[in-house]
């Protein structure tokens, strides 16, 4: 079974979240709909601004656990790679 690493934001540069799941579509839709309780819905986290998919779960739990020990700033630099403009990603996952 495969899964996804994801960043969800509040604004450009702004506060963000690193979390995984198996269902990418459902986890975001959870997060935005305000049903996540914690860290996301206390701070507004709603924007889906990079996610990755890995073929087996496993490797995505490993790169989530890499990716929270990183500085902020390198966080915003692997967002900024696929994403210069922190757009909301939720159409492209959703269509």
């Amino acid at each position: 079974m495969g899964g996804f690493v994801y960043i969800l934001a509040n604004m450009r540069r702004g506060r963000t979240y690193i979390g995984v799941t198996s269902d990418l579509v459902r986890r975001v839709f959870e997060h935005r709909e305000g049903l996540a309780d914690g860290h996301t819905k206390r701070n507004a986290i709603k924007r889906l601004v990079y996610f990755e998919e890995h073929a087996e779960i496993t490797a995505a739990i490993q790169r989530e656990t890499s990716l929270k020990r990183w500085y902020q700033h390198w966080k915003w630099a692997l967002i900024e790679q696929s994403n210069p403009d922190w757009r909301d990603l939720w159409e492209e996952i959703t269509s």
